[in-house]
């Protein structure tokens, strides 16, 4: 009496036939799929985030350094001789004052005093996709890290230099509307562009823009070094 029930029941206890096993199988492929996909996509995004990390920092360090330096131009520690005083005598001109800057705008190079005797000449030029900096006698050395980054634009454009007559006590001839002596203060502002794209990632591309307001003005002595007596 047992073995026809034994039977009935291995007949209903069967295991998955094969075109079920196959649909299983290509479920499981596509949720596979779709799961290496999406980690496929993630580690791209955290890779190309951490590219232009990279690149806006390294762009950000080399334009601080451009700017710091920049707006020393013309720095002296014989500043007070640009200036009359009674005890002084007669002011002379800053002769660290002039800021070159090259046709195109990727090259400047100026002049001021660091560690009491150094004046240079420092400066900064685009070269082969990397910025180069102007070390005195040292020549010309890498700023930018050319295996990071490739620096594809560089310019440095002076804004219109804005230049006031300094008042003094008397006109310069009988004239009382004669100024044409009165000496003239120039105030230079200049504005440094760089663009750059990851050597890594052709696609992870970056600027960087910084205005620069040069803290020696130029004082010019119009056909007199000092202002009428």
């Amino acid at each position: 009496m047992l073995k026809p029930v034994h039977a009935a029941m291995c007949h209903r206890q069967r295991g998955m036939t094969l075109v079920e096993l196959l649909v299983g199988i290509a479920v499981g492929m596509f949720v596979l799929a779709g799961a290496t996909l999406l980690l496929s996509t993630q580690l791209g995004d955290n890779r190309r985030l951490l590219l232009e990390t990279q690149l806006q920092q390294d762009l950000r360090a080399s334009m601080d350094i451009m700017t710091r330096e920049l707006r020393r131009a013309g720095s002296t520690t014989l500043a007070a001789s640009n200036v009359w005083q009674p005890s002084l005598g007669l002011p002379t001109q800053n002769v660290l004052a002039p800021i070159t800057v090259a046709e195109g705008g990727e090259e400047v190079t100026f002049q001021y005093l660091r560690e009491g005797t150094r004046q240079g000449p420092w400066g900064f030029r685009l070269n082969g996709g990397r910025i180069q900096s102007l070390v005195g006698a040292s020549g010309w050395q890498e700023l930018t890290d050319r295996g990071v980054m490739e620096v594809t634009a560089f310019e440095v454009a002076e804004e219109a230099a804005v230049a006031e007559q300094v008042p003094c006590p008397k006109a310069c001839s009988a004239d009382p509307l004669d100024t044409a002596c009165w000496p003239t203060l120039t105030v230079r502002t200049y504005t440094i562009t760089i663009e750059a794209r990851s050597n890594l990632d052709n696609a992870v591309r970056r600027s960087q823009s910084s205005r620069v307001r040069v803290r020696n003005d130029v004082l010019g002595f119009n056909g007199a070094e000092v202002c009428p007596a």
